[in-house]
Formats: C-alpha cells, sequence, structure tokens
C-alpha cells in the first residue's frame, strides 16, 4: 500500500524517434523482445512499481505501430505528441502532465523506450533516495573502462581519467516544476540538452547519482537486442508485460 502522504510519481517515456542505427523495418521501441514490443517491457518496469501512478508517453506523428492501448499492469497509460528532440518530447509530456492530471508539486521518472531490462530494485532504489533529495537524481554506473578521446583520423589523442566518471542511465527522477522549467529554460536559451539530468545542472541543479546496474542497457544497435533476450531470460523471463 502506498503512503497518501508521500509525492506522487507519473512516468514519462519519450518514444518518438526511429533508432536508424537499428536499421530495423520499425522503430526500435517496437521490436519484438521475448514475443512483446521492447518498450512494453521498459511500461511494464516502471508500472510495476507501487509508487509510479501511471505513464505518458510521447510518439511521432507518423507511429503507425502504437497499439492504443491504454492501460498497462492495471494503470493508465496517456499518448501526446512528441517533437523533433527528446527535450521536445518530455516537455510535452510534462505539460500534459500539468494540464490534466498533476500538481508541480508531483514527481516525474523519465525513461528511454528502449531501455527494457530495467530491475525493480534499481527502480525502488532510485525512488527511495532520489524522493527525499531536493534536486533530483539518476540511475547511473561508475565508468570501469580505461576511456580514450579519439581524432578525427581514428588514433588516440589522450586518455582521459575515469575517477569520478558515471554513465547516466535512465530512469531520471525530478520534481515536475523543477524540470519543466529546467527544460523551457534550455529551450529558451537554444542550450540542446541530450538528458534531463543536464537540464537540471543547467539550471544550477546538482541532481545525485545513484547507482544501477551494468544490465539496463540502452538498445541502440543490432547486437544490444539478442543481449537484452538473454538478460531476461536469465531472470526466468518472469515479470513480463501484461494488460
Amino acid at each position: 500500500m502506498t503512503d497518501p502522504a508521500a509525492p506522487r510519481v507519473w512516468a514519462v517515456v519519450p518514444a518518438a524517434g526511429v533508432g536508424r542505427r537499428m536499421a530495423a523495418p520499425v522503430p526500435k521501441q517496437y521490436l519484438p523482445l521475448l514475443e512483446h514490443p521492447v518498450m512494453d517491457w521498459s511500461l511494464h518496469a516502471l508500472l510495476m512499481e507501487p509508487r509510479v501512478a501511471g505513464a505518458v508517453v510521447a510518439l511521432g506523428d507518423d507511429d503507425n505501430w502504437w497499439r492504443g492501448r491504454e492501460a498497462l499492469a492495471g494503470k493508465a497509460l496517456y499518448r501526446v505528441r512528441g517533437g523533433r528532440e527528446r527535450a521536445d518530447s518530455v516537455l510535452a509530456c510534462l505539460r500534459f502532465l500539468v494540464a490534466e492530471l498533476a500538481g508541480h508539486d508531483d514527481w516525474v521518472l523519465v525513461h528511454d523506450a528502449v531501455r527494457p531490462c530495467l530491475t525493480p530494485s534499481a527502480l525502488a532504489r532510485l525512488l527511495d533516495l532520489g524522493l527525499g533529495h531536493a534536486d533530483g537524481a539518476l540511475l547511473a554506473v561508475p565508468v570501469r573502462d580505461t576511456l580514450k578521446q579519439g581524432g578525427r583520423d581514428g588514433t588516440v589523442r589522450h586518455t582521459t581519467p575515469r575517477d569520478a566518471l558515471w554513465q547516466a542511465q535512465t530512469p531520471q527522477l525530478f520534481p515536475l516544476g523543477a524540470l519543466l522549467n529546467a527544460l523551457r529554460d534550455a529551450h529558451d536559451q537554444g542550450v540542446l540538452v541530450t538528458d534531463e539530468a543536464q537540464a537540471m545542472e543547467h539550471a544550477g541543479y546538482a541532481p545525485l547519482l545513484v547507482e544501477g546496474d551494468s544490465t539496463n542497457l540502452k538498445i541502440t544497435r543490432p547486437g544490444d537486442l539478442p543481449l537484452a533476450e538473454s538478460i531476461l531470460r536469465a531472470r526466468g523471463g518472469s515479470r513480463a508485460p501484461e494488460e
């Protein structure tokens, strides 16, 4: 049972991209993964968490693959029109929430549509720690490999120290009002942000890094799909998407 005094949390999933690097006949979020679209796994991972009230999905104008689903895991799904950039799609979702469902004091979990292997424990850890940090939080993993800065000719320019470097993941958790203002300000100033944490950083916030799992991979290239399948199978293929 959820705490009635706890802030409401809404999932936001930008899914207006087409994923050209996959070279697939359908956008990568709709590729089949253990008999379900990739995005269904991502949404299900979010909505199975008791503290998440529902989800808003931003889709492209020419999206012919969305099945018109209105619920998943017993919680409501809402569709909005996405934008050209990720930040535009997230802004559209936040504006919908403020206009229709939520208050500025609610929180949002922004998650990639193509991260289907999010674990319940990582999501719970993010919420447990992030809801207590006013500037928000994001899942991330410490960089473990040696990093090289490459030149235009394909040679190594220098080695980048990996100390204190983290690889950002999603979900990323922020107060709705603060994130809305941060993304809007970045847009108005012509600042292109690649994730929500960057918008918050630009606005002067310091989000909390919450260690995630290396298995929370983002499906970007063809080899990522069988890897995601292996991860889900290793977990027994359980907690599959359901109506």
